[in-house]
């Protein structure tokens, strides 16, 4: 389980990462990711409250399968987060959505994915190098 810290726990959290947020759709898993420091820039947006630091979150729909199913699939996921936690900026909020075949996908692909879609996103989400000739 993650530290309390780092969990998201309200429906407004969720929404606003999975409406606001970006996103980038891999094999077995859709990673929608959301900065808070941004948002709080954004004078149009409605305020983020919480404390600061990563928080993550799961969406694991009957889709994937029976509850045996999804905790498993649910379990495998937040274990990948527990090495997250140190590698993805602090000011963000995280929501991964598993797909059906995520049932069938190992640990290791899983966590793969993962990061593989974390790291896209943060491609995405940084400014263009600006023309430096004069």
């Amino acid at each position: 389980m993650l530290p309390e810290p780092h969990r998201l726990h309200h429906h407004a959290d969720f929404s606003r990462t999975v409406r606001r947020g970006h996103r980038i759709g891999r094999r077995d898993l859709v990673v929608h990711i959301f900065d808070r420091d941004r948002a709080a820039d954004d004078a149009t947006s409605e305020p983020v409250l919480g404390v600061g630091g990563l928080r993550m979150g799961l969406i694991v729909s009957k889709t994937v399968g029976n509850a045996v199913t999804r905790h498993r699939v649910a379990r495998r996921l937040r274990h990948s987060f527990h090495s997250l936690i140190d590698d993805v900026d602090l000011s963000v909020d995280v929501v991964v959505r598993a797909l059906p075949s995520a049932a069938s996908a190992s640990s290791a692909d899983l966590e793969r994915q993962l990061r593989a879609g974390l790291a896209k996103i943060r491609q995405r989400q940084t400014p263009p190098a600006e023309n430096t000739r004069r």
